[in-house]
């Protein structure tokens, strides 16, 4: 078993090579029914994981993923509650304990978003919002964190924005529960560290999901011309930088914040 102390074979070494490899690994990965949430399972389905998913809605869609990675040949169980609930969330998390027994890679993918400009923006919005993308990753990742280090080995990885760090019209809360997943990523890095669980965000830029199909025409446009790669990205381009953050050779990256942007923001 791999603990916090381990030091990895030397470069010097000719046979060292990067190990991507999550074979006999237990990934949960909440919102992970459609979009990046989806193409996250999957990929650490494919490195080898057997995974847990979690979803809000879209039953048959949750399904359909826990169908595509047991073809690979990997468990895979989904769990259908509001992450935006605390009780629905010990629920789930129990859930998962129960079924796969630990969890070693956990993505905190699960998120909404309630757009309005700040004056026309409610409470309600406001709540729901940093319930669902906040608060939730505080609670889910308590509930496994610390079984990761009493094992000596664990990834966190948290699906944050662009919007984290340079803010969004119209998303006063979505951008406020995303600076708030960074700054507790970066201080569960420091907590963990020693303890070796690594924990790091993603931030991705726009993406091709169902939450940008419904931007309209001349918007998208705009977003591809001051985006340096000139288009939007795919999920499965995001779901590359969570198999790497979660694989046994990014032991030496924590508190990091990856953009995968096209080079919208740098």
């Amino acid at each position: 078993m791999a603990t916090g102390n381990e030091t990895p074979r030397s470069s010097d070494d000719e046979s060292a090579v990067p190990d991507f490899s999550l074979a006999g690994k237990k990934a949960f990965v909440t919102g992970s029914s459609r979009g990046i949430g989806r193409a996250v399972a999957l990929a650490l389905a494919h490195a080898g994981a057997d995974v847990a998913i979690s979803c809000n809605t879209g039953g048959a869609a949750a399904e359909d993923v826990c169908n595509r990675i047991r073809a690979m040949g990997h468990k895979a169980n989904y769990y259908a509650h509001n992450v935006g609930l605390e009780s629905e969330i010990e629920a789930m998390c129990n859930e998962v304990t129960r079924d796969f027994g630990t969890i070693d890679i956990l993505v905190n993918n699960a998120g909404i978003n309630r757009d309005s400009t700040f004056k026309k923006m409610t409470k309600a919005a406001w709540d729901e919002v940093i319930n669902t993308d906040l608060t939730s990753v505080f609670l889910v990742t308590k509930h496994f964190i610390d079984e990761m280090a009493e094992r000596g080995w664990g990834r966190v990885i948290n699906m944050s924005s662009m919007s984290g760090a340079i803010g969004s019209f119209g998303q006063a809360n979505y951008a406020a529960a995303k600076a708030g997943m960074e700054g507790l990523t970066k201080t569960l890095a420091r907590e963990y560290a020693r303890k070796g669980v690594t924990v790091n965000a993603v931030a991705p830029g726009y993406t091709r999901t169902r939450m940008t199909e419904g931007m309209p025409d001349k918007v998208l446009e705009g977003v591809q011309k001051a985006t340096p790669a000139g288009r939007m990205g795919d999920p499965v381009e995001i779901a590359a930088g969570v198999v790497y953050l979660a694989s046994p050779s990014s032991g030496f990256i924590t508190g990091q914040v990856i953009d995968i942007n096209g080079g919208y923001v740098m």
